[in-house]
């Protein structure tokens, strides 16, 4: 996709793309993914394989093999660059179309290639999250940004403040090999610590479980995902795992550079430990998506342990407070 860089290198300044030019561009269509490398689209458009790069065979933990083919959609025009076809096709050969506007799109354009992404991914699992590791991985910036810094509040008014805790609904993983829910947790449960420099568990008992009255608190959830790549001759295979976790923005955690931060202030493309299910290790997994909003009325818990610094919920290592 271009970017500033590329208008300053001599070519032409990209332009915003229009609506009813985004709602067009998806319902343009590749005869042969294969092949078809540029394929033009009536007089005035064409749509110009992505860097020439293979296609994206990706699977994730259901096993199912899901292919991500892009391309640019470029105006004939001055050959302006408007943004990145995504062309979608699931185990079953049925295909879906997104366009991912360029840097210079209004903000409702934006806003309805998210709706837009979003309503794919109800009718196809984690679309979103498949989507967002090819596209950060080829144009290396945050894509899932929005407004105020990740944040939406909206009418809500979320409860920032001192509590460090997580809501009742993540699950912790325990020293038996099971998982509970943290509100679920009591005084004496044996529960899992990982250390952070040679990775290892270890089962510590809980002290007491801390209960913070019922607000309407402000919740960070961070998407995170551990890639692995295999490329052939034809495509690029890429098998996902992904976590999701959910705080109060002040939790801290741990970044794979030893360095400590809030929740609510790590960035995209900075790495966490987690555990691997396929290994039973625990490794880096790249936070690709952040969002920030008032998480509904509700008690929030922390739990207090013996020993150790860190502990497991939702297979994600965070610091204890």
């Amino acid at each position: 996709m271009l970017n500033p860089a590329m208008a300053q290198d001599g070519g032409p300044s990209p332009r915003p793309i229009t609506m009813e030019e985004y709602d067009k561009a998806k319902t343009y269509s590749v005869k042969d993914l294969d092949k078809d490398t540029y394929v033009k689209i009536g007089t005035d458009y064409v749509l110009d394989r992505y860097e020439m790069r293979k296609p994206y065979i990706i699977t994730g933990d259901d096993g199912l093999k899901k292919r991500i083919d892009l391309y640019k959609l470029i105006a004939k025009k001055d050959m302006q660059e408007l943004g990145t076809q995504i062309f979608y096709t699931n185990e079953k050969g049925k295909q879906f179309v997104a366009l991912q506007p360029n840097f210079t799109a209004p903000p409702k354009v934006w806003e309805k290639y998210f709706e837009d992404i979003h309503a794919i991914d109800k009718i196809e699992k984690n679309f979103v999250l498949k989507l967002s590791y090819i596209l950060s991985k080829e144009m290396s910036f945050q894509l899932y940004k929005s407004m105020n810094n990740g944040k939406d509040m909206k009418e809500e008014s979320g409860t920032y403040g001192t509590d460090i805790c997580f809501p009742g609904t993540q699950n912790v993983a325990m020293a038996d090999g099971t998982t509970r829910m943290l509100s679920e947790i009591s005084a004496g449960d044996k529960v899992i610590t990982v250390d952070p420099a040679t990775r290892q568990p270890l089962a510590v008992k809980v002290s007491r479980l801390v209960s913070h009255e019922a607000k309407n608190y402000a919740i960070t959830t961070l998407l995170v995902v551990k890639g692995s790549e295999v490329v052939t001759a034809e495509s690029i295979n890429v098998r996902l795992q992904a976590k999701l976790i959910e705080a109060t923005p002040n939790h801290p955690i741990l970044t794979s550079l030893n360095i400590r931060k809030k929740i609510g202030e790590l960035m995209i493309g900075d790495n966490i430990l987690c555990a691997d299910a396929h290994t039973n290790q625990y490794d880096h997994y790249t936070v690709v998506n952040k969002t920030e909003k008032a998480g509904g009325f509700q008690k929030v818990f922390n739990m207090e342990l013996e020993g150790g610094s860190t502990a497991v919920l939702n297979e994600v290592m965070v610091l204890q407070k």
